[in-house]
Parts: structure tokens; C-alpha cells; sequence
């Protein structure tokens, strides 16, 4: 090639690159919240599943374990999952204790199983009390009940609460800290493998909140209640609330798995289209509705989640792709005043934060941790009308003073080139109470900006590697989580968000009154 053309394909090399950057203004409104998190968002599952699925029986309590849960200092962990409603607790009147065993006619194929109180003390000494782990422990809500012969999956009779009230006994005498219980898994509206009626989840729920203050009178360090850890369903959770009352339940909890069952062709135009993941805000909204209108004390929470049912996609959950779901999910939640939001799972399935064969984290794991680094309680109100592939969460930030920013950007060619615009709309009253609405000053900062640039291994979104500001994220010796050190980034310039990247931003002189 000669000279001529070298520097014509330069030129056009140059122009097709301008033509693929975006100039995109963020308007942040910090002058009041939108939005409280509770400080512990963040959240993930442990199931009870056989030893395939790396399940609490039989789960090896390694040190690399203890230590990527520690990292979070605390996480919040849910002890539960798909088969909590046939665990019975070896204590007290319970005389044989069984592993779960493959039965055709069980619930979800398996037979009722026993969890000792032996393994029960290792999971507390080895791995939540050494990790520092925050527990919501799901309780076993069939106890008692019988399926009924008419209605399909449906179980009837009141919940014996004697097993539940001899396990509370045993953990307040070992002195294992529990934040919170929640009664039973996927038993409201049509169920998934059995269901309950709403009037009697309702009247049971109470039996479980008078067993809780009478065993932990203590109001400083009593258990919350948590329910019913389902799909949303309008009908069946209002007439659950209405027949527990006020003052009963103190957080709403349900599912969401809104990218379709796990055999989905095509999970991955769906992790990528704005329009797509915005479909779920509808839920949010509803679930956000019913708590305006009953008043759980702590709000809704979401108590399970995955991009797919039926233990989500194996090649797109452990990917750097399925941040983008994850993640728009943590900010979307967070702005419609969600408490906490729990990930399927920690380990353990398709879905898992922390992989089970290599004893490493996956790359949604290094984003959730994060997010709990970085994002504070207080949600921003945030907006940007140029492009629908780049979503924008606002928070104050974790650590006083500032405010931080998510970005992702689901766009596999162009780069967004980000300005902020400081909204300072504030309403005060004067003499005739009016609303004092000051224009959209463009932020100018004075101190370098804290920049955290994730990018997938080669630029392939379905990698299971991932780079943190282009230095790959690998645990030293497969036991200790590596140093996640932002870039310090000069604040006159734009925040460039790569193509197919996610980036957290931290920024400690804007100044938001609602961070002050």
C-alpha cells in the first residue's frame, strides 16, 4: 500500500471512529432522594439442592468460600430455595434424619430431607459466623399440611410451628444470629409445585410473627418476617396482607426471573435490548403499590433472581453479558424503593456469583461487590434522553462525600462520551410557596474522578473473564478476592463508557443536597 493510501485509511479510520462516539448529557437531580436501599442491597441465595448443585448438605466449607463472602463485609446471604418447604430440622421430637432422596412423586422429584444440627453448627462456625454473613433463613412453611384432593398442588391445614420453634431454640442457645426469617418458597398465587391459600398463609404468618417475639423478645435483635417469596400475584398478596394486618410481615418478598425459561434461544438479544429490560418495571411498580398500601415496615424486597427459570442459562449466567441484566436490575429496583434484592444463587447451579467446580468468582460476581462498595442508600433521580442503550443509575455514594454512578452501556459499537448536568430544582418556600427552579448548570469538578471500567475478556461478552480498567480480575492463590483500586481520571474530561462495558463512577465534589 502506498503512502496515499495509508493516509486516506487513517482518515476514514478516524471518521468511522468519531461516528461511533456519542456526546450524551446525564442530568442528575441531587437535591432530594428518590429512593432508600437498605445499606446491606445486596444479597444472594444458598439452597438446600443435592450435591450436584453445590447444596448446604453438602457444600465444602473451603476457606476461598468464607473469603469471597467476607469481601462484602457483610453480604447478606438467604438460606432457602426450591426445596426449604421439605426441610425438616433434627431437633427435639424428630426422630430419623434423611438426605433428600430423588422421588417421582416428590416435590420438585424429591423426597422430604433432614438438615442435622451437626451440619447445621458447621455451616454457622465454618462459613456465616467466620465470613460475617448476614442470615435470612427460610423456613420450612408445609409442616403440618396435607395435599388437597382438590385442588392441583394445592396444600391445605394449619402450619405446626413445633420444628421451627425447637430450631430457634437450638440456634438462640448456640448464639447464631439470624436477621430475619422468611416463611416458606413459591407457595402464593398458582404456586410452583405446591400452593397455599392466601387466608391461610395470612393466618399462619401471624402464628410465626407471635413464635418470633415470644423466642426473641429483644426488639433490637429480633428477626424480621419475611413474605411470601413468590411470584407476584395482585389478588393473592392483597388478601394475604389483609388478613395479616399491620405490623405483621415486615417486608414483601417475591421472584423475578424476567428473560423466560432456561431453554430460551435467544437470551442474549434480550440481555441487550433496552426495551426488553424495561419491561419488569411494571412489577416493581405493583409491588411498590402494595406496600404504599399496606405498610410493611422495611418495604419490598425481591428474594430471588436470575436472568431465566429452571436454573438459567448455562452459557450467559456465568458470562460478563449477564451483568447487563444483573446490574440494570439492581438500579432499576433501587429506584422504586426496593430494601434488598438477594441473587440466585451465591454457588451452586448455572446462575451462581461464585463458581463451585473452580472455587473462583464469576464476573457478576466482581459487580455485585461493587455495587456494594460503591452505591449508597440514597437513589438519585437520574436522566439521559440521547441514547436507550446506555443506562444510568445515580446514587450517593457509599462513603461521604459524593455521589456514584453506574453506566452500562448495552451498545456493541459506539462509544457514549458522558457530560453531567447538576439539577439544582429545589423547592423552598417563600412568601407565596412557590417552586425555585434554577437551570441545569454543567458540572465542572476540581478533583480527579474514581473510575471502575469492566470489559470482558477479548471484547466477547459471553467470556466468563472479565478486566477491571484492562487488568483481569484473577483471586490470588484461588483464596483472596484481588484489589479492585479504581482509576483516578482527570474531571475536566468526559466519562467515556465503552462499547458492551459497565462503569462505576465515583465523584466526591458534586454536590447533591440529599447527599450532604
Amino acid at each position: 500500500m502506498d503512502f496515499k493510501n495509508v493516509v486516506l485509511s487513517i482518515i476514514l479510520f478516524s471518521l468511522l471512529s468519531l461516528s461511533l462516539a456519542e456526546n450524551v448529557k446525564v442530568v442528575i437531580q441531587g437535591a432530594n432522594s428518590i429512593a432508600r436501599t437498605d445499606d446491606n442491597f445486596i444479597c444472594a441465595t444458598m439452597d438446600w439442592w443435592p450435591t450436584e448443585k453445590a447444596g448446604l448438605f453438602d457444600l465444602d466449607l473451603k476457606t476461598s468460600l468464607a473469603n469471597a463472602i467476607k469481601a462484602f463485609n457483610p453480604l447478606r446471604i438467604k438460606v432457602g430455595g426450591s426445596l426449604q418447604d421439605q426441610v425438616v430440622y433434627d431437633v427435639g421430637r424428630v426422630k430419623k434424619c434423611h438426605n433428600f432422596e430423588k422421588r417421582k412423586n416428590g416435590l420438585f422429584g424429591f423426597s422430604e430431607g433432614c438438615l442435622s444440627m451437626t451440619r447445621w453448627d458447621k455451616l454457622n462456625k465454618k462459613l456465616f459466623m467466620k465470613s460475617g454473613a448476614k442470615i435470612t433463613f427460610g423456613l420450612n412453611a408445609l409442616i403440618g399440611r396435607k395435599k388437597s384432593n382438590i385442588g392441583k398442588g394445592l396444600w391445605v391445614g394449619d402450619w405446626k410451628s413445633q420444628n421451627a420453634r425447637e430450631f430457634m431454640n437450638y440456634s438462640i442457645s448456640k448464639g447464631y444470629k439470624i436477621d430475619s426469617y422468611e416463611f416458606g418458597n413459591e407457595l402464593c398465587g398458582s404456586g410452583i409445585g405446591a400452593k397455599v391459600e392466601a387466608e391461610q398463609y395470612g393466618k399462619d404468618v401471624i402464628a410465626l410473627k407471635n413464635l418470633v417475639k415470644e423466642l426473641y423478645p429483644d426488639l433490637e435483635t429480633q428477626p424480621k418476617i419475611l413474605g411470601p417469596n413468590g411470584f407476584y400475584d395482585e389478588k393473592w398478596f392483597n388478601t394475604f396482607l389483609k388478613v395479616s394486618g399491620h405490623g405483621v410481615v415486615d417486608a414483601i418478598t417475591h421472584h423475578i426471573y424476567n428473560l423466560g425459561p432456561a431453554d430460551d434461544q435467544n437470551p442474549i438479544t434480550k440481555i441487550q435490548d433496552p426495551f426488553y429490560l424495561n419491561q419488569v418495571a411494571q412489577i416493581y411498580e405493583n409491588v411498590s403499590k402494595v406496600v404504599k398500601k399496606f405498610g410493611p415496615l422495611s418495604g419490598a424486597w425481591v428474594s430471588g433472581a436470575g436472568e431465566a427459570l429452571d436454573n438459567s442459562h448455562r452459557d450467559v449466567s456465568p458470562s460478563f453479558a449477564d451483568g447487563f441484566w444483573y446490574l440494570d436490575q439492581l438500579g432499576m429496583a433501587s429506584t422504586f424503593n426496593y430494601k434488598v434484592f438477594c441473587r440466585q444463587t451465591f454457588i451452586g447451579g448455572n446462575y451462581a456469583l461464585f463458581d463451585a467446580t473452580t472455587s473462583t468468582p464469576n464476573p457478576d460476581y466482581y459487580s455485585a461487590l461493587l455495587w456494594h462498595r460503591l452505591m449508597g442508600s440514597n437513589v438519585l433521580f437520574v436522566t439521559q434522553k440521547a441514547d436507550p442503550n446506555l443506562r444510568v443509575y445515580a446514587h450517593c455514594a457509599k462513603k461521604k462525600p459524593g455521589i456514584s454512578l453506574l453506566f452500562i452501556n448495552l451498545s456493541k459499537d459506539r462509544t457514549s462520551n458522558v457530560t453531567l448536568l447538576n439539577d439544582q430544582k429545589t423547592v423552598r418556600r417563600n412568601l407565596k410557596s412557590r417552586v425555585v427552579v434554577r437551570p441545569n448548570i454543567e458540572f465542572k469538578g476540581y478533583q480527579n474522578r474514581e473510575e471502575y471500567h469492566l470489559t470482558p475478556l477479548d471484547g466477547d461478552i459471553q467470556s466468563n473473564f472479565v478486566l477491571l480498567n484492562d487488568v483481569p480480575l484473577n483471586p490470588l492463590d484461588s483464596v483472596d478476592i484481588p484489589a479492585m483500586d479504581p482509576k483516578l481520571v482527570d474531571a475536566s474530561s468526559p466519562i467515556s463508557v465503552a462499547p458492551h462495558s459497565i462503569v462505576f463512577v465515583t465523584i466526591r465534589d458534586f454536590n447533591a443536597l440529599a447527599c450532604a
